[in-house]
C-alpha cells in the first residue's frame, strides 16, 4: 500500500478508527472469518499498525465487545438512575432497543460472536434492574427475594425483542419499546403478592 493512500491521525484518533473498522468487519464476517489484513485494508494502514495497537485480531475484538458492553451499561445505568417505577421501566426498553438500532454492528458483535460475553452483560443488568425491584417490592409489601426472577426476566425479554426487531426492522423501535414496557409494567403492577404454585399434571401411561 502506498504511503499517499494513508492518513496520519494521532495515536488515539488510529486506535478509535481502528475499532470502528474493526466493528463493521467483525459484523458483517463473524470472528473467524475477518482478517487483520482486510481491517488494515479498510483504515488504509500496513498490517505492523493494527498490530502495535491492539497485539492482532484478538485483542482488537476483546476491545470492541468490551466498549459495546460498557456502553450498554453506561447507557441502561444512567435510564434507570431516577423516575417512577413505570418510567424507569420504559427507559430501560426504550434505552436498549434505541442501542440495537443505533448500534448494529455493535450488537450483532456481541449477540452473534460473543454469547459468553453477552450473557454476563444481560446478567449485570438485570443485577442492577433487580437493585431497584428490591427496594420497590419492600416498599410495596412483596416478598424482596422474587424481585430478581421479574428483573431477569423483563432483561431477557427486552434482549430477545432486540434480537428480533434486528431481523425486521419495523415497527420503530419507539413503538416496539412501547409495548414491551406496557407488558412489563401491567404484569408488575398486577403481580399478586404470592402466585399460586403450579402443578405438573400427572403424565399418562
Amino acid at each position: 500500500m502506498g504511503s499517499e493512500g494513508r492518513v496520519r491521525l494521532t495515536g488515539a484518533a488510529r486506535r478509535a478508527q481502528l475499532v470502528d473498522v474493526g466493528r463493521a468487519v467483525f459484523a458483517e464476517r463473524g470472528y473467524e472469518a475477518a482478517s487483520v489484513e482486510e481491517i488494515a485494508e479498510r483504515a488504509k494502514v500496513s498490517k505492523p499498525i493494527v498490530y502495535e495497537h491492539f497485539g492482532g485480531k484478538e485483542g482488537l475484538y476483546a476491545v470492541i465487545v468490551d466498549r459495546e458492553i460498557q456502553t450498554i451499561l453506561d447507557r441502561i445505568t444512567n435510564a434507570i438512575s431516577s423516575g417512577s417505577p413505570r418510567e424507569r421501566i420504559e427507559q430501560a426498553a426504550l434505552v436498549f432497543l434505541t442501542y440495537v438500532e443505533e448500534e448494529p454492528n455493535g450488537f450483532t458483535v456481541l449477540s452473534r460472536d460473543a454469547p459468553g460475553r453477552m450473557s454476563s452483560l444481560l446478567n449485570e443488568l438485570a443485577d442492577r434492574v433487580g437493585e431497584i425491584f428490591t427496594a420497590e417490592f419492600k416498599r410495596a409489601g412483596y416478598d424482596p427475594k422474587a424481585a430478581p426472577i421479574y428483573a431477569n426476566a423483563l432483561i431477557g425479554m427486552v434482549a430477545f425483542v432486540g434480537q428480533w426487531w434486528t431481523e425486521v426492522r419495523k415497527p420503530s423501535v419507539e413503538a416496539v419499546a412501547s409495548h414491551v414496557a406496557a407488558l412489563g409494567w401491567m404484569g408488575l403492577r398486577h403481580l399478586p403478592k404470592k402466585p399460586v404454585k403450579l402443578r405438573g399434571k400427572p403424565r399418562g401411561d
